[in-house]
Parts: structure tokens; C-alpha cells; sequence
């Protein structure tokens, strides 16, 4: 995980007024990707832990009122700002597209359960929030926090007298404690406004003055906060729109390619805040522009980037998607996320075994089967081998006129030395996410972010688009970063 103390490379103009912040050019921040050696003892285990992760938080999609959260060593990007200004106070979070919140923990400080996640030393470094700092009951943010919860019913909770309800009057209460809850955690936070920015080490700087953000004082699992970027008002590209439209309409990340080698040095990747001319030499473009397909709106989960999938191509065969991943129902069924927090793309069972069907076909004729590697980690079909494998070419089929993005053979099939045996082997990195009937009232598939390294992926918040491009994502940092 990284620390507090992450190091931020911003690219960013500021203009400041008495009356308003505006901005020029684009934002550039650093995602930072480690692994935490003394957790995990093996890839095995990393592997197992991921597997098991991602399929949690996928599930957690389908249950009322939960919020999955990014909580997996090795599958996470995190992003660093400091809060407040006397003194700015550091903070680390994950970035995560699935959830519509920033949180982070306050002082003082419980984690429940949270034993081998974290150093406890960083407690003592926790952020200390002014209470002058607290958000209105009546505000839109505190209704919003707390979804289903008119203004009056915040009021009451918030031990408003009723007189002061029925005149609209009871502005002085503040929003009362809101509960998360998620595949193996919970946390209650409060809401705050303050002031966030990037660290006093980057050069120019960000600010933004009056930022709202939940502060945790108890957490069940959950050690390190949120920078949520899902579709909602208190996410930080909609209050940074709020600001700029310019950087907040838009944004795109290119996740550098990476393994469960936990010994590896990771180059940052890019996280890109407004518009860039994509067009231009030397961004690290494999010379294919964005492919790009329609966003579909989930009246359950409306924080989502949800997309329609119309089939798999394994070789020269295509595997049609189910109807439901192609759109979303009145109940929130259907369609795929686009997820920066969740690390394996899972598939419904039908068209997850239909693609490992055609993948034993191709693969398991000439390799052996190794089951104990796919128990022991939690993915399959994997096979040993002695010489190079053919592995069969994976392109995901999007709704829309030529919407195809061809996954570089990484993505999808992860080859490695089983310590055990000492052979190598390779193992498909798509996940079985069970039965469409269990499936009910969420999305029927995700996109993880191990099968979006190497591209860029836009949001695009005005045209309602999501977008692909294959990028050399540690060019495309360098070139930004010199721009």
C-alpha cells in the first residue's frame, strides 16, 4: 500500500479569484501500485487472497445499501493529498470508480479486524478534523450520504426540535454519522468540508477549498479511505466539476502493466483530470484511438459506469453475452462495470464457462491441467508447461459500431513458477461471478482492472461514454509529465 507520504507529480495551472477557482490545462496525478511483502508468503497466497477479494466485492454489488470497497494488496492504486491547512494534514486513499464517496480515517482511530493490513504506526499520523468543519443536516451532501434520508428526517435525526422542522429552520445541526457497509467490512463516518489539495511537494498545486469528505473514527477491515470516482455528488470528479467542468467532465487513468511479483519496481500510472489532445506524438499511443461505448444507466446503483457487452471472441470464435449484459433492467439487473477496484473482470457462469470450454479446447489438448495450482489460488483453468504456450487471442465485444478492444495476452493469462513443483505455469485471469439468477438486482459482470492495464480508459461524464486505447502507460506519464 502506499504511505502518506506517497510522492505526487501535478501538472496544473491555477487562476484564483475573490469569487472563484478556475483552472487551465489538465490535472496529472501519480497511482501508486505496491504490494505488501510481509502479507503474503507466496504468489499462491497473493493470488488466492485477490481471487477471493475480487469475487467479494463483486457479490457486495448485489446486496441493498452496500458499498464495495478496494481492499486487496496487490490489486489496489492509491492516490495522495493532504487535507485542511493549518497544518495540511497527509492522507493516502485508493481510487476507486465503483463508489461515489472520499473518506479516510480520522483521529482518533479503532480498525476492527484489521490485523496485517496496515502499520499501525500511522495512527499517530491520522488526521485531526476541525468540528467547525461539520456539514449542514440540510445539505444536499448530507442527504446524499445518507441516500433514502429526506432533509427533515436528517433534521430529526440530528435531534432538531420539530418546530425548528416544520419552518425549515434547524440549519445549525449538523449531519449525523452515516453507516458503510461492504463484502467484509463496514465503517461510519461523519461528514466534513475542508479544504483538500496535493501535497506542499508538488509544484504548481491544487486546492480546492471547500471540499466535503467523510471522516471515519471506526472501521471494521477497512484501514486506508476512499477516493471515490463513481457517478454521484460527493465523488471528487463531481466536486471538482463543481469548481472546473473543464477537469471534472472528463477523466482517464492508464494502469501500468504489472505482475504478482512482489519484488517488482512500479512505475506510476497516470491519472488524468480533464482533456488532453490525445492526438499528439509521443503520448505513449500504440497508435490506436479510443474505442468507445455507450454508458447505461443503473436506477439501483446510479454511481456505476456501466456498459453493455455483447460477446467474447476466443480465437476465431464468438461467444455471445448473455442478454442481461447487454443492458439494465427497472430492478438495476444487467450490464458490466467498468471498475478501477476490483482486480479480476468477472463473468456470469454461462459465458465464464462457455470462454474456459473454448479456452480447454484450445490450450488443454497439448498442456497438463493444474488443478492444485487452481485451488490453491482460486482461478482456472491453469496448465503446465515446458515450452512456449499458444493461448488463444481474448477481445471483448462492447454494445456499439466498432466497439472491440483486443486484451493484450497478459490480461487475461498469467504465467509464473509454481513454487511447489518448480514448473511453470499459466493461469486465465476471468472469474466465475456464479448463476445470472444469483446475479439479481446488480450488474451482471465487471471489468477489473488487471484486464485494463496497458489502456487508457476514459469517462467521458458529458457524452455518457466509456473509452479504450492501447497506451504505453509509462510513456504516456513521462510524456504528460514533460508536457
Amino acid at each position: 500500500m502506499a504511505s502518506a507520504s506517497s510522492v505526487f507529480i501535478l501538472r496544473l495551472i491555477l487562476c484564483f479569484s475573490s469569487l472563484s477557482v478556475s483552472f487551465s490545462g489538465i490535472v496529472l496525478l501519480p497511482l501508486t501500485h505496491s504490494l505488501s511483502k510481509t502479507q503474503f508468503n507466496s504468489t499462491h497466497h497473493l493470488l488466492k487472497s485477490t481471487s477471493t477479494r475480487s469475487a467479494t466485492r463483486f457479490h457486495g454489488h448485489h446486496q441493498r445499501r452496500q458499498v464495495s470497497l478496494p481492499l486487496s494488496p496487490g490489486s489496489d492504486y492509491t492516490l495522495s493529498f493532504t487535507v485542511g491547512s493549518n497544518p495540511p494534514q497527509p492522507i493516502s486513499l485508493y481510487m476507486d470508480t465503483g463508489s461515489d464517496l472520499v473518506w479516510f480515517p480520522c483521529s482518533p482511530f479503532e480498525c476492527i479486524l484489521c490485523e496485517g493490513k496496515y502499520d499501525p504506526s500511522i495512527i499517530t499520523h491520522l488526521p485531526k478534523i476541525h468540528k467547525n468543519a461539520t456539514v449542514s443536516c440540510k445539505s444536499p451532501a448530507c442527504s446524499a450520504a445518507h441516500s433514502s434520508l429526506s432533509s427533515s428526517d436528517l433534521c430529526a435525526i440530528s435531534r432538531c426540535p420539530l418546530e425548528s422542522i416544520e419552518i425549515s429552520d434547524c440549519s445549525s445541526f449538523s449531519c449525523p454519522p452515516f453507516y458503510y457497509a461492504y463484502g467484509d467490512g463496514s465503517l461510519i463516518a461523519r461528514l466534513y468540508k475542508d479544504s483538500l489539495s496535493t501535497p506542499t511537494s508538488a509544484h504548481p498545486s491544487l486546492f480546492l477549498p471547500n471540499f466535503t469528505f467523510g471522516c471515519a473514527h471506526t472501521t471494521l477491515g477497512e484501514p486506508i479511505g476512499v477516493a471515490g470516482f463513481g457517478r454521484g455528488l460527493l465523488s471528487l470528479p463531481a466536486q471538482l466539476a463543481s469548481f472546473s467542468p473543464q477537469l471534472g467532465n472528463r477523466f482517464s487513468y492508464c494502469l501500468v502493466s504489472h505482475s504478482f511479483d512482489q519484488d517488482r519496481v512500479r512505475r506510476p500510472s497516470p491519472l488524468i483530470l480533464g482533456r488532453y489532445d490525445e492526438h499528439e506524438k509521443d503520448l505513449g499511443n500504440d497508435g490506436a484511438g479510443f474505442v468507445y461505448t455507450s454508458m447505461l444507466e443503473n436506477p439501483k446503483h446510479p454511481y456505476f459506469y456501466c456498459v453493455g457487452l455483447e460477446g467474447i471472441s476466443v480465437g476465431k470464435r464468438t461467444i455471445p453475452a448473455p442478454e442481461t449484459l447487454k443492458r439494465i433492467d427497472r430492478r438495476g439487473s444487467g450490464g458490466m462495470v467498468v471498475d478501477s477496484g476490483t482486480t479480476f473482470t468477472m463473468l456470469p457462469a454461462s459465458l465464464y464457462g462457455s470462454v474456459v470450454i473454448e479456452f480447454e479446447r484450445r490450450v488443454g489438448r497439448a498442456h497438463e491441467r493444474a488443478s492444485e495450482v487452481e485451488e490453491k489460488t482460486g482461478l482456472g483453468p491453469c496448465y503446465y508447461y515446458d515450452k512456449v504456450v499458444n493461448v488463444p487471442a481474448v477481445v471483448l465485444h462492447f454494445v456499439g459500431n466498432k466497439s472491440s478492444v483486443v486484451l493484450p495476452r497478459r490480461n487475461y493469462f498469467y504465467e509464473f513458477v509454481d513454487g511447489d513443483k518448480k514448473r511453470r505455469v499459466g493461469c486465465l485471469m476471468l472469474m466465475n461471478g456464479g448463476d445470472e439468477e444469483e446475479l439479481s438486482g446488480g450488474p451482471g459482470a465487471t471489468l477489473g482492472n488487471y484486464q485494463q492495464q496497458g489502456f487508457e480508459v476514459v469517462y467521458d461524464l458529458e457524452t455518457r461514454k466509456v473509452g479504450f486505447a492501447r497506451r504505453h502507460c509509462a510513456s504516456l506519464w513521462d510524456s504528460l509529465n514533460r508536457a
